[in-house]
């Protein structure tokens, strides 16, 4: 029955949260090299917002997705504390450069922020 529920809200749900996701491998390539550019790394603040603007989206991603086991009665894959949890770009550099370049090529980078706050954050 859960399946069931699950394909509902997934057959339900608007085009746009289907949207693909950056590859975590590119992501890391493309953010590794702005961290490379120190300060220089202000005059590419249009690259800087995509990077930003695609982490924020794969972590919301991650958080509806937590919400729908949740919803559907099942353990989720992370369990942060109670309130906002807190991770510093080094951090998220840090926790996404352990994850191993061939897996990194393989993920998107909502499945890389599910498998980072997994680690930070285990049930």
């Amino acid at each position: 029955m859960r399946k069931f529920l699950i394909a509902a809200l997934l057959i339900a749900a608007p085009a746009s949260a289907w949207a693909q996701s950056m590859n975590a491998e590119a992501f890391h390539q493309r953010a590794t090299a702005l961290q490379k550019k120190g300060a220089l790394a202000l005059f590419s603040m249009g690259e800087v917002k995509k990077l930003m603007a695609e982490g924020q989206a794969a972590g919301k991603r991650a958080a509806q997705a937590r919400r729908a086991a949740l919803a559907a009665g099942e353990k989720p894959r992370f369990c942060p504390p109670a309130g906002k949890g807190k991770m510093d770009d080094n951090e998220f550099m840090t926790r996404l450069s352990a994850i191993p370049k061939a897996e990194r090529a393989r993920i998107d980078m909502t499945e890389a922020v599910n498998r980072i706050l997994a680690r930070k954050y285990p049930c």
